[in-house]
């Protein structure tokens, strides 16, 4: 089996690759919080560039906006962290990929950055592909490395679900 880093399972990411490697489907990442861990999950099998297309990495609000085109007025108005940017997040990296799936990923990590309506552990996933879209929210204790240990887990759990029909 393929490894990130020592502790963490990738059993799931290759599960999804095989499936859609052998349904000829292609994905996309679009991360924040997660920083590119679901990505590097993805790629750790070998052949995965049949599969995994391409990942953003949009930490900033900015970068949100000019690699995704999530418009600032609703990053301003919503918050990056929010099931309206997650959904944005992720139809952008649709729209910007040769992807026929798309997983986003916001959320606040921490341990600065959290607030009584935004508590730290705060991760919102955006899905698109297949006609459809969805966004799910989620919240993880512990510190900032397993909370974004997590939300890549469930990241790709859910991406899975996603693209089997399942969501």
């Amino acid at each position: 089996m393929s490894e990130l880093a020592p502790g963490y399972d990738l059993t799931l990411a290759g599960t999804l690759l095989d499936f859609c490697r052998a349904r000829g489907l292609r994905l996309a990442t679009a991360e924040s919080c997660t920083g590119g861990l679901i990505a590097a999950a993805l790629t750790a099998f070998p052949g995965a560039s049949a599969v995994f297309e391409r990942g953003f990495v949009t930490y900033s609000n900015a970068a949100k906006s000019e690699m995704l085109g999530v418009a600032p007025a609703l990053i301003e108005a919503e918050g990056a962290v929010s099931r309206a940017v997650a959904a944005a997040m992720a139809a952008g990296a649709l729209a910007e990929a040769h992807a026929d799936f798309a997983l986003s990923v916001t959320g606040i990590a921490g341990p600065e950055g959290g607030s009584a309506a935004k508590p730290v552990g705060l991760v919102w996933f955006g899905l698109a592909g297949g006609g459809r879209m969805a966004a799910h929210e989620r919240r993880f204790n512990g510190d900032r490395t397993g909370i974004r240990a997590a939300a890549m887990s469930e990241g790709i759990a859910l991406l899975q679900r996603f693209v089997r029909g399942d969501d």
